[in-house]
Order: C-alpha cells, then sequence, then structure tokens
C-alpha cells in the first residue's frame, strides 16, 4: 500500500506545464473514418489515436511549430507541419498495398520495419483483431504462418512453432507487456489465463524458432510478444458483449458468454491510468476417447484395460495365480466425464498507472495482473484446474532508448486436482486394492477350475465379483478381508453421480494426500528484473544495445509435484546480452550480431550468439532477402529438475543432484495400492515386505523400459514357482534386458540457420523462409523399470543376479526420468506466405508450411522426441472490411496433415483436418459501435489437436463491441 500511495503523490505533485491542443481527423480514400490510427509528434513525447470516428486531440507541450506524423495497418503514413492550434488538420490516408513499413520491435529489441527484420517474424495487429473470424483473438492466432495450436480445452490452448511441443511447451516464451506469463509451478503458459483482453492489444509480434541470444533460456523454439494499449494514447470506454453456442457430439450444445470492459483516462499530460476487467463462460469439449492407452484395439471388455479418459484403471498388477494370463489385470475406472463439471471459465482483471514526470518521454508504469479459471490441462496425468489463480505486479521505468522493469508472478491452485488420483482413491474408498484384486482373482480361478467357464465368461464374472459381491452363481464366494488390515474398505462400486460418489469425491479432491487424495496444492512464485539500454545517441557509427535479467524461483507444491515437503525449493538464473547493428551501402545491407550469456544454479554458463543480415535490393528497397545463424539453448525446466510426481502407474523424477535423495517411496505390503511384494521376493529382501525406493534407484539401477516390454514379451510363461529363478526360459528373456543408462539432465542446445525473402511484386507481398535445425542433448523422458533387489545390468546372468527375476514376478517400480539423448535430432521447415487485394477492397492471404525433423529411433528406442506438429498446413483468408457501407467480412480456412502425438500421457496419431471459420460485421457510427456474427469450425466434423483431449466441435457467437 506505501508503495501505491508514493506513486500517486508523485503523480499529483507532479509540476504542470503549458500546453498545445490540436485536433483533426482521419479517413481514407473513400472518405471513411479510420479509426486508432496513431498521431505522435516527430521527435517529441506526445501521441494519441483517433477514436471510432476518425476524430483525434493532442495535448503537448512542445512548442509550435513542430511536425506530426499519422500512421495507420494497411495506409501509407504523412507527416504534417502544425504552426497554430487553430490549423484545421484533416488528413486522408492512401492504402499501402504491402505491409512490408510496419513497424515491430521484438526481432532487434529496437524499433524497424516489417522488411528490415533479420528474422522471421509474424505480426497481428489491431485491424488483424478486428477482422479474425474466430472467437477470440488468442484463438486467432492460429491463423498465423508457422502456428499449431494445441488444445488441451476450449479455454487451454498452447502456441507450437517449429514443433517439439506439448500441451506443456517449455520451448515456448510468451510476454505480456515484458512480463512472462508462464505459470511458476508448471513452467510454460496456461494458454491466455492472465494475458491481455483482446479491447486492450495494440500489437500482437510472434518470433518463431531460436531467440535465446536475446531473450535468454525459454525462448528456444519461438516467442509471442503482446502489448497493451498505453492510456494516454488510448482513451475512453471500450466495452464488449459476446453471446454464442458450441455443438460437439459428446457435450451436446451449450451456452457460452464472454464480455469485458476497459476503462482508460489520461488526467493530464504527467498521469494517466487504465483498467480491464472481461470474463467467459462455457462448456469445455468432452474428452471421450476410450482406446487403451496401450494397446489400439483394446477395448473395455479386456482384464487389462487402460482408456485414454478413463481414470482408476491405472491400478493394476499382475495376479499370481498360475490359472490366470501373464498379463495385468487392472481396476474397473471412472469416465474423465464423471470426474468433472466440464465448465470453463476465465475472469482477468488488470491495471496500470502511467506517470510522465518530465518533459520527455520518460514514464514510469505500475502494473498489476490477475487472473482465475477453470479449465484442463494434460501432462502426464489429467488435471482439473478448478479456480487457479495467477497474478503479477511490475514496476517499470523506460524511456526513448531504455528500460528497467521488475515483476513478480505468484499462483495458488485453488481447488484443483489431478483426475487420475481421484479416480483411484475413489475405488479405494469403497474397496481397498488389495481386497479387490484378491477378489478378482479368486473368482476369476475357480470360475474356470470349478464352473469350466470360458476365460471371457470367467473375466467378467470376477469383474463384477470384485465391483458388487457378486459371486459367481455355483460358488458362493464371500469378500476377501485383509488380515493385516481388517478394517479396510470392501464396499461395493459407487456409480457415477450418486450420493456415495459425490462425497467421495468432495473428499478425496479435497485431501492433497496422495494416499487418498488428489488436490492440488500449489503456491509457487517468480521474481524476475531485467533491463536494456540502447546507445544509438550516444554512438554514432553503429547501434548497440545492452541489457540483462535476473530470475528467482521459489517453488513450493507442498510436495504434492515437487520434493519440497519440507520446505520450498530455491533456485535462480541470470544473463547478460550485447547488440550492434550497422547499416551499410546507403541503407540497403543492415548487419546484426548478438551474443549472449546465461548462467543456472545447477549448470555451467552458456553462450548464445547471433549474426544475421538484410540486404533490401530494388529501385524503392521493396525486395528484401535476410539471413541468420544462431545457436540457442534452454536450461531443464524446475520440473525437469525437481519433480517428484506420483501418477500412479509410474513417478515423474526430475534429476537435479540433491533431488535424487530427497525423493523416496516405499512399496509392498499394499502401500499407495502397490500390492505385495512376491514371497521369494521377501527372501530377497531379507525377509521384509516393503522396499524403499529413492531417485538414485531409479537413474542408476533401472532398465529401459523398451527392453522389459521385449523381456515380457519373451517370458509368457506363468510366474516361475520356488526352484525356478533359474529356468532356461528366464535367463534367456533376461539376455534382452538394458541397463537404463540415464544421464543427469543438462542444457539441451540448437543451431539453427533461417532464411527468408519477404518483397512485393505485381501488387502480391510474398514472405517466403525456410530454418534448419540441429538439436544436441535434447531434453525428454525415459520410462524405467526399478527392480526391488538384483542389480540392473546388461544381460543380466540369472543365477547370480535375481534383477530379471524381480521383473519376472512383478517386484519393481516404473519411474519416468528426465535426461537427455545423446542422438542428434534435427528439423527443417519452409514456410510461404502471400497476400494481395485483389477487387476492389478484398483482400487474399494464404500461407503454406512444410516440417519435418529427423531422429534415429533405433539409436535410442527408447526416448521419445515429441515432434508433434503436422507436416504439412495451409491457411487461407478472404476478407474485405468495405464490403458496402458499414459492412466486413471474412473467411478463414486451414488444413493440416495427419501426424504422430507422442506425450507423458500418451502416444498415438492425429488425423488430418478442414477448418472453416467465417465472420459478418455491421459498423453503427453513431453508437461507435461493431456488430458481429461469427462460427469457427462451420463444417462441423470435429477435429483433435492433442490425443486424450476433447475433440473441437462447432462454435458460433454473436458480438456487439463499443469503441470510445
Amino acid at each position: 500500500m506505501k508503495v501505491y500511495l508514493f506513486i500517486l503523490s508523485l503523480f499529483f505533485f507532479g509540476i504542470t506545464f503549458a500546453q498545445n491542443t490540436i485536433s483533426g481527423s482521419v479517413t481514407n480514400g473513400n472518405k471513411q473514418p479510420i479509426s486508432e490510427a496513431n498521431i505522435k509528434i516527430v521527435g517529441g513525447d506526445a501521441s494519441t489515436i483517433t477514436d471510432s470516428d476518425g476524430k483525434f486531440i493532442l495535448n503537448s507541450s512542445k512548442k509550435l511549430p513542430f511536425t506530426i506524423e499519422v500512421s495507420s495497418v494497411g495506409y501509407e503514413s504523412q507527416k504534417i507541419s502544425i504552426s497554430s492550434e487553430d490549423q484545421k488538420i484533416n488528413i486522408k490516408l492512401t492504402n499501402e498495398e504491402t505491409r512490408l513499413n510496419e513497424i515491430v520491435v521484438s526481432a532487434s529489441r529496437t524499433p524497424e520495419k516489417v522488411k528490415e527484420s533479420p528474422v522471421t517474424i509474424e505480426r497481428m495487429s489491431i485491424k488483424d483483431i478486428k477482422k479474425t473470424a474466430s472467437p477470440s483473438f488468442y484463438d486467432g492466432l492460429e491463423n498465423l504462418k508457422e502456428v499449431q495450436m494445441n488444445t488441451s480445452s476450449m479455454s487451454f490452448k498452447s502456441i507450437n512453432t517449429r514443433g517439439f511441443a506439448t500441451v506443456a511447451n517449455t520451448r515456448f516464451m510468451q510476454l505480456v507487456d515484458g512480463m512472462d506469463n508462464s505459470s511458476p509451478l508448471l513452467n510454460f503458459v496456461l494458454g491466455n489465463l492472465i494475458g491481455i483482453s483482446e479491447i486492450d492489444v495494440q500489437s500482437v509480434e510472434l518470433l518463431p524458432g531460436a531467440s535465446s541470444a536475446l531473450y535468454g533460456a525459454n525462448a528456444f523454439n519461438g516467442i509471442l510478444f503482446m502489448n497493451s494499449k498505453n492510456p494516454f494514447t488510448s482513451q475512453g470506454i471500450t466495452a464488449y458483449a459476446k453471446y454464442g453456442q458450441t455443438s460437439q457430439h459428446a457435450a451436446g450444445t451449450n451456452d457460452y458468454y464472454d464480455y469485458g470492459i476497459r476503462v482508460a483516462h489520461a488526467f493530464s499530460s504527467k498521469f494517466a491510468a487504465k483498467a480491464n476487467f472481461s470474463f467467459m463462460n462455457g462448456t469445455d469439449w468432452y474428452a471421450t476417447n476410450y482406446n487403451d492407452i496401450t494397446v489400439n484395439g483394446r477395448d473395455r471388455s479386456h482384464y487389462g484395460y487402460d482408456g485414454i479418459n478413463v481414470y482408476g484403471d491405472e491400478a493394476s498388477v499382475r495376479i499370481k495365480a498360475a490359472t490366470l494370463p501373464n498379463d495385468k489385470i487392472s481396476r474397473t475406472g471412472y469416465n474423465e466425464t464423471d470426474l468433472t463439471d466440464n465448465k470453463v471459465s476465465n475472469a482477468k482483471v488488470d491495471f496500470s498507472l502511467h506517470f510522465k514526470p518530465f518533459a520527455n518521454d520518460f514514464e514510469i508504469i505500475w502494473q498489476s495482473k490477475f487472473g482465475i479459471g477453470n479449465t484442463v490441462y494434460q501432462g502426464a496425468s489429467k488435471y482439473y484446474l478448478n479456480n487457479f489463480f495467477m497474478e503479477q505486479h511490475k514496476i517499470e521505468f523506460k524511456g526513448k532508448n531504455f528500460f528497467v522493469r521488475g515483476y513478480t508472478t505468484t499462483e495458488d491452485g485453488g481447488n484443483s486436482y489431478d483426475m487420475t488420483f481421484t479416480a483411484l482413491n475413489i475405488n479405494r474408498t469403497w474397496k481397498a486394492d488389495k481386497n479387490w484384486f484378491t477378489d478378482y482373482g479368486k473368482a476369476y480361478a475357480l470360475s474356470t477350475l470349478l464352473l469350466g467357464q470360458t476365460p471371457n465368461d470367467a473375466h467378467k464374472g470376477a469383474r463384477n465379483f470384485a465391483d458388487y459381491n457378486i459371486s459367481p452363481a455355483g460358488l458362493g464366494l464371500t469378500p476377501y478381508v485383509d488380515p493385516a488390515n481388517p478394517t479396510a474398505a470392501n464396499g461395493i462400486r459407487y456409480a457415477a453421480g450418486t450420493p456415495e460418489f459425490v462425497k467421495a469425491f468432495k473428499d478425496v479432491t479435497s485431501n492433497p494426500n496422495i494416499l487418498s487424495g488428489s488436490k492440488l496444492v500449489d503456491n509457487s512464485r517468480i521474481y524476475h528484473s531485467d533491463a536494456n539500454y540502447n546507445f544509438k545517441d550516444v554512438v554514432k557509427f553503429a547501434e548497440i544495445q545492452v541489457g540483462g535479467s535476473y530470475r528467482l524461483y521459489e517453488l513450493n507444491s507442498h510436495g504434492r509435484i515437487y520434493t519440497d515437503a519440507l520446505s520450498s525449493i530455491n533456485y535462480n538464473e541470470y544473463g547478460i546480452y550485447t547488440q550492434v547493428q550497422k547499416k551499410l551501402m546507403e541503407d540497403r545491407l543492415k548487419l546484426t550480431g548478438s551474443v549472449r550469456y546465461d548462467k543456472a544454479k545447477n549448470f555451467d554458463g552458456n553462450y548464445s550468439p547471433r549474426i544475421s543480415f538484410v540486404y533490401s535490393a530494388g529501385e524503392q528497397k521493396s525486395h528484401n532477402f535476410r539471413g541468420s545463424f544462431q545457436t540457442g539453448f534452454r536450461n531443464p525446466s524446475t520440473q525437469d529438475q525437481y519433480i517428484g510426481f506420483d501418477i500412479g502407474s509410474r513417478v515423474l523424477i526430475g534429476s537435479a543432484p540433491d533431488n535424487l535423495t530427497r525423493f523416496s517411496e516405499t512399496r509392498g505390503n499394499n502401500i499407495n495400492g502397490s500390492g505385495e511384494i512376491s514371497t521369494l521376493g521377501q527372501i530377497e529382501l531379507n525377509g521384509s515386505n516393503t522396499k524403499t525406493l529413492n531417485g538414485s534407484d531409479a537413474y542408476y539401477n533401472s532398465y529401459t523400459k523398451a527392453s522389459y516390454a521385449e523381456f515380457d514379451a519373451t517370458y509368457p510363461t506363468n510366474l516361475p514357482l520356488a526352484g525356478s529363478i533359474n529356468s532356461p526360459g528366464l535367463a534367456n528373456a533376461a539376455a534382452l534386458l538394458k541397463k537404463a543408462n540415464a544421464p543427469l539432465v543438462k542444457p539441451e542446445t540448437v543451431k539453427s540457420i533461417d532464411l527468408g525473402y519477404r518483397g512485393s511484386f505485381e501488387g502480391f507481398s510474398f514472405d517466403i523462409n525456410g530454418y534448419y535445425n540441429i538439436y544436441n542433448n535434447f531434453i525428454g523422458n525415459l520410462s524405467v523399470v526399478t527392480p526391488y533387489y538384483g542389480t540392473a545390468v546388461d544381460a543380466p546372468d540369472t543365477s547370480t543376479n535375481h534383477s530379471a527375476y524381480a521383473l519376472a514376478v512383478g517386484d519393481f517400480r516404473e519411474y519416468q526420468l528426465y535426461t537427455n539423448t545423446d542422438i542428434e535430432i534435427k528439423s527443417m521447415g519452409l514456410g510461404i506466405g502471400l497476400s494481395k487485394k485483389i477487387i476492389a477492397d478484398f483482400e487474399l492471404g494464404a500461407n503454406y508450411n512444410y516440417s519435418q525433423f529427423d531422429f534415429d529411433q533405433a539409436k535410442d528406442p527408447s526416448f521419445e522426441a515429441g515432434f508433434n506438429t503436422p507436416k504439412q498446413r495451409v491457411k487461407v483468408s478472404l476478407g474485405n472490411d468495405k464490403l458496402f457501407k458499414n459492412f466486413g467480412f471474412n473467411v478463414s480456412g486451414r488444413w493440416n496433415s495427419q501426424y504422430l502425438w507422442q506425450s507423458t500421457f500418451a502416444d498415438g496419431m492425429i488425423a488430418e483436418a478442414t477448418v472453416i471459420d467465417a465472420q459478418i460485421n455491421y459498423s453503427i457510427p453513431k453508437l461507435k459501435s461493431t456488430l458481429k456474427i461469427g462460427g469457427a469450425n462451420l463444417g462441423g466434423k470435429e477435429y483433435a489437436q492433442v490425443l486424450g483431449a476433447g475433440a473441437i466441435g462447432t462454435q458460433v457467437f454473436a458480438s456487439w463491441t463499443i469503441n470510445p
């Protein structure tokens, strides 16, 4: 509070300078007003924008005469000399055939024309946001060249550029007004949860590809910049209301609402403020993929079924009975639709105070942002983020050639929960795992031995007995009671929606203990600061910049996600950089060199250099060739290093050296539903029926899961009895086992070559780029199995090393490790974009992307690269914002080829998809309003972008926007 009072005191006690006020209007060639055109004083600090009628008022302390520059996207800029306040200023802008002269900042951290950008860059302007046919501007980013969305939820879309991205895209950075809005706990962006309201967007810039040289470790595969409007130049009250419906086969037709308001005012030339509020509410896409997650074609009737969108069936064991098949039996699970109300919502609030204490462009900004919402996140498990809350606070000082900012990001998990453990522990509420599996095995064995039933009928009867205590006819079985735990639950299965289920659901989701609950607890935060100074007004022979950043992570999941049960985990990193630019050959050639040094707590420092050139050919410099070479790197995320997350079927363990000893778990004796250690296993463990494992066991005494699968397929006999440890069959299968030699995770690097051309010819604007990337030490996951006894070695000798026997009888634990592959990974891609005004004011746009990667899977069969990107994508749009008086429209379509999806949740193919979006809008100048009616995926064919997420249906909407 003291900070706020101090800043306010500065605002209100600032010195007032004499003001000059000029006013005027801006129109196009058809005498139609141009809204949100930029008006700024050349060489001065004052600027403003036009309102919906094309009118503006500009206040400045600069003495007359001076020159103003008027610009708007799609029009040629004009400069006008102003000699008096009474001068009539009526400006008519002419259409610009290309967008080569649009200004971007992100590519070089300095304003430059798009055609001068040394790297590939995509841009979405205010005009693009207004004409998008997507339900929101963030959805509309999918129509940019290079972008492939990964949709986990209607309100959670993750941007993928140049591949290697799941929903948890830790290789991509998103900045809102300079703040990284990724989750401190999860290390990636939660869509637009705490992003920006569409009526406050000034510009959006996208840099696909490595950007580490200027932006550090997390900008490994791309970075998105979203910048909001400044209240000094964009004043008044703006509001929108949007109503629509979503349609999906599984979910039916449901309403959704989206509305927001922006209030901004400049109280003087020294002080301005703004506030935004937006709220969205709807029904999510239901996730109803009931294919088996491990075996194609296997359905619910199979005894080992593990459904993609079914949870609780992860509890599975090999029941030790000679009459049972050598395969896992899984518990009956609950559908995802049973475990969530499928509601999505997002409320965002932000406000900022802006202070200009001097008669120049120096500005002090205090900004606070708050976001809360319900959405579905899919990682190694499925999570319902329920009332998940994030907040950010920033103080920034910036001027013509510098900025210094510091901010903090804090989050609270709210009532979020893990769906897998919700289902597992609801099941355990009515019957303990040991009791359930014992009942199943007993019923199956007796049904085949005494009743002569077929295996299929015996399995059905066994599941019915285990679930509902109904004995197969003629057997008269009673449920098993564990003598070691006679009070263990032993009731009947709770049907979804019943009072018993609802009570158990509430109890489990409010309990953070994974032995009996599923609640996610999170109070993590980030502290970040960065600075930049441009010496262009000091050094004349070249433009030189220097800058740096510092970040501190404070991880606090209370032991739920990370190994921070006893205390929070602190982790820091910092970086410094410099860049030199020089124009030669009458400004036709621009050379840029950059280098950055970054250092993180657990790793050696890394240098990231970049060199680039842009050459402008042609009389009008309208043919622009660019090229760059850079090396980038990515530090392992906090999850890669410090996670210790039990997801039931396996545990995810980060590989920071101190994390290996901090993580431990005890297996056996039905702890956490793990089942008992076999009789001979207990002999191996000197009579103990439990085994404690830690991270060192997982990393240093494990077999690869891929070799275990070969071992398991080669040794199909029933579980060995006493005296058969040294059987020839077991020895032959053990020869296939390979020790998992997983190095502790270290930074991954990329060498990137990017070539491109941007220019115009015969009215067409072209943007062509190609890239080639070489990745080393690529970070990924390795699944391993750790025996409870014996030593993991290649092809163990079963006579002296009983680790293979441990695997054969199920005395092992599966872990997912974070490590690097030593196999070099290569990727390449091509992008072609073109646009043209065809007839009258009709604008045609199209782009094509080709992407592929090269990884020799045979050399590292257990490693998953997770490219998760279609080989081919095509996007087309046609629009006219002056179709006839006050009417405009836009139609966009996109197609992608099928592609392989790999993630810690599930692997499989994503089918090709064709999607058509369209909108028509009508402006009402007297009401300063715009009405829009539109729809997404109007073809109605549902499609998926993430294996395991809900299929995306049709979304239609009508909106009303009021501009100042």
